[in-house]
């Protein structure tokens, strides 16, 4: 019965966000020891998704010892702080330890994390694993398509795999993956990793995998895997927001054949470079979305779906931005539904008023940050939450989820309806606005504060071609431009158009 260590680290760091702390982390998932267990073969959980895909994959491959020892995982936000991100290594250090001896580890972490202190700290998780197991023991990881990919982690695993979903509907079966690439290991084979960065960092509203230049390279990928030839080819979009060195697409092959891997990862790394052009996207105005919304509650037009893209709270955005909420109430659109503004003492606010009081007003992000525009209008409470569900489709699908204490908020004069939470919550699954009594199907505009994962929720009332990104501010703004980089290598295409590179 081997003992497999099973451990990661989940957030998507962006660096033009607020630092994330502790207690981020346990509004989401910070689980440590036997619970995981428990937790990944329950019918339903907070946990990652690959956690039970992975479980699920040895349970059935025949027997064996989980031995659980950390799983963190919170929103996109900042980087860690760093004696947050000492604490997390230092339960991972002893629990190895005190595990020891170990026949294999499951590295299941998202891989976009960053510490104040520590640029590379899924390098650094993977490096001391290394250390601790010694060189024999084998690693295999996990990581989101949003990933940033350094050599050091690399250098440091016998397996690498990539999501190939966007949006991430995949989850369990790169689990299952692992635990199957994971028993070949355990069975003799030995694996190479090899690895292509690229100085290339794509808006990610291009990244996505049903159709477009991406879908395209995963289809390659998949193509690969299919012949035999590799066991694993991952091409990762990365996440440029985290504004460091190891940002950019990356292609990571596993295979038997240390050639082989070299060879694949190249020509998947020299389509993508040769495609680049293809990534680009085309975005609506504001004021381009605000006359498509006043001809779909008009009936002119079908039902659309607006995204703001720019305010993704599953990208590190505050989810408080109210630019699409103020120009589509004062141009009086009908039926629009939009969610979830995250606003704390909003949210507070129509628990304390009760259900049918009149918030006069209602003040959305009183306190503006950069990016902000304070918006107050007359609102109803019309309903309250604990946030707490469970999700139906896509990405959430029988997953637990939050969003805090929340309230549905009817504006005056509009009749705009908005979901108001209280922590950091992407719109991705329609079970966050179901709970309030929304029809979302009755909806003309629905609104929703999400980069794309909202695609897989929400597939069953907007097809494609009624989904637009709006051009708004927000911390996860498709337009690269508007950001000051700092530790992104640069050149760097799209920034720099002239990058020349000779893979």
């Amino acid at each position: 019965m081997p003992r497999i260590a099973i451990l990661g680290l989940h957030l998507e760091a962006n660096a033009f966000a607020p630092t994330t702390r502790r207690e981020d982390f346990v509004e989401a998932c910070l689980e440590a020891g036997p619970c995981i267990t428990a937790l990944a073969r329950a019918p339903s959980s907070h946990l990652p998704a690959e956690l039970p895909g992975f479980y699920a994959a040895m349970d059935t491959s025949g027997d064996w010892t989980p031995v659980p020892i950390l799983i963190a995982s919170a929103p996109p936000g900042g980087p860690i702080e760093q004696p947050l991100f000492h604490d997390f290594l230092e339960t991972i250090r002893t629990g190895l330890a005190a595990a020891l001896p170990l026949d294999g580890v499951y590295l299941c972490s998202h891989g976009a994390s960053s510490a104040i202190g520590d640029e590379d700290s899924d390098g650094t998780i993977a490096a001391m694993i290394r250390a601790i197991v010694g060189p024999d023991v084998p690693i295999v990881v996990t990581h989101d398509l949003h990933c940033n990919v350094s050599e050091r982690l690399v250098a440091s695993i016998d397996g690498f795999i990539g999501y190939r979903t966007n949006p991430h509907v995949d989850m369990a079966e790169r689990g299952a993956e692992a635990a199957a690439l994971l028993r070949r290991i355990l069975a003799g084979e030995k694996f190479s990793v090899a690895f292509i960065r690229l100085p290339m960092t794509p808006p990610t509203v291009t990244l996505l995998t049903d159709s477009g230049p991406y879908a395209d390279l995963i289809r390659d990928a998949e193509a690969a895997m299919a012949t035999g030839e590799v066991a694993n080819a991952s091409v990762t979009g990365g996440f440029v927001y985290s504004d460091l060195p190891k940002c950019g697409i990356c292609v990571t092959v596993t295979a038997r054949d240390v050639a082989a891997a070299r060879s694949v990862a190249r020509r998947l790394a020299q389509r993508a470079w040769r495609e680049r052009e293809r990534h680009t996207r085309t975005l609506l105005s504001l004021a381009e979305a605000t006359a498509l919304a006043l001809r779909a509650g008009s009936g002119e037009h079908p039902p659309i779906c607006l995204a703001d893209a720019g305010d993704n709270p599953g990208g590190g955005g505050r989810g408080n931005t109210a630019w699409l909420l103020q120009a589509l109430h004062e141009a009086g659109a009908l039926g629009v539904v939009l969610g979830v503004f995250v606003d704390p003492a909003l949210a507070a606010e129509a628990h304390a008023a009760g259900v049918g009081a009149l918030l006069a007003p209602a003040v959305f992000n009183r306190v503006p940050d950069e990016f902000g525009l304070r918006f107050a209008a007359p609102a109803r409470v019309m309903a309250l939450s604990d946030g707490r569900g469970t999700g139906r489709r896509g990405t959430c699908a029988g997953r637990d989820f939050s969003l805090g204490p929340s309230a549905l908020l009817r504006l005056e004069g509009s009749g705009l309806q908005v979901v108001v939470g209280s922590l950091r919550r992407q719109l991705y699954e329609p079970r966050m606005l179901e709970i309030f009594g929304i029809d979302i199907a009755a909806a003309r505009c629905l609104v929703v504060k999400s980069r794309g994962h909202f695609r897989a929720g929400f597939d069953e009332f907007f097809d494609p071609a009624r989904i637009f990104e709006v051009d708004v501010p927000g911390l996860t703004s498709p337009v690269l431009a508007n950001f000051r980089f700092r530790r992104l290598p640069r050149p760097v295409w799209p920034l720099d158009p002239e990058t020349v590179w000779n893979g």
